[in-house]
């Protein structure tokens, strides 16, 4: 789980532009975010196996 603290910080607007950094939108992890879903690979497995997101199922060949 993503400290707090942090979590507030990145939602504030950066003094510049460069400093902002993408974070899950569920936990607050800020690494292995996935751009399209705005989720960590943690948070999108967990979704995908709910259903939650349409058209991703689990990969079986």
């Amino acid at each position: 789980m993503a400290r707090k603290a942090l979590v507030v910080k990145a939602q504030r607007p950066p003094k510049f532009k460069v400093r902002a950094y993408n974070r899950c939108k569920l936990c607050g992890r800020p690494r292995a975010y996935m751009r399209k879903f705005g989720v960590c690979r943690l948070c999108f497995r967990k979704l995908c196996y709910e259903g939650a997101i349409p058209g991703i199922r689990k990969a079986s060949w």
